[in-house]
């Protein structure tokens, strides 16, 4: 389609462009995966680059990364939700050529965790690779910590080099 104006030089002064629909994932980059809301998928994405895909799987139209985690809470609703992920890949109800690198699971509190949640924790460790964040208080007031925390560290490296959110077209 185009404008009907003059074209100088021979360009098109609008144009449609390529088509942007693909039918596959991306093999850029990492996407993260809610498990619920609140789940810290978001947070993630801002410290540790990536797409935040949000809670559902990530669409080969977007062209959004085939590689994911899946990150959800440590409380009992934020694990239920996580093995229902994990039972819904397992069933196959996900994009084809999406690969789960693992789960991410975010303290809801600070504190050791109770038996129940550990034993879920445990369970979940029996599917994927499950890594944990430790409680950060100064996320929750909007601030960075001096250092931080070991294990997010440790993830940064899992995920590969800090990428910046794949635009949508």
């Amino acid at each position: 389609m185009r404008s009907g104006l003059a074209e100088p030089f021979g360009i098109p002064m609008f144009d449609d462009g390529p088509d942007w629909r693909r039918d596959s994932l991306s093999e850029d980059g990492i996407g993260w995966i809610g498990a619920h809301g609140g789940a810290g998928a978001s947070t993630l994405t801002r410290l540790l680059g990536g797409t935040d895909i949000g809670c559902r799987w990530p669409d080969p139209a977007l062209a959004e990364p085939a590689r994911v985690m899946v990150a959800g809470r440590t409380n009992h609703d934020g694990l239920r939700a996580v093995s229902r992920a994990l039972h819904a890949m397992k069933e196959g109800r996900h994009p084809a050529g999406m690969r789960l690198l693992g789960v991410v699971l975010i303290a809801d509190a600070p504190g050791r965790l109770p038996p129940p949640l550990l034993g879920r924790i445990r369970l979940l460790r029996s599917v994927a690779p499950v890594h944990r964040v430790p409680w950060i208080p100064s996320y929750r007031v909007g601030e960075e910590p001096k250092h931080p925390p070991r294990q997010l560290v440790r993830l940064s490296t899992l995920v590969g080099p800090r990428v910046e959110p794949r635009r949508q077209p």
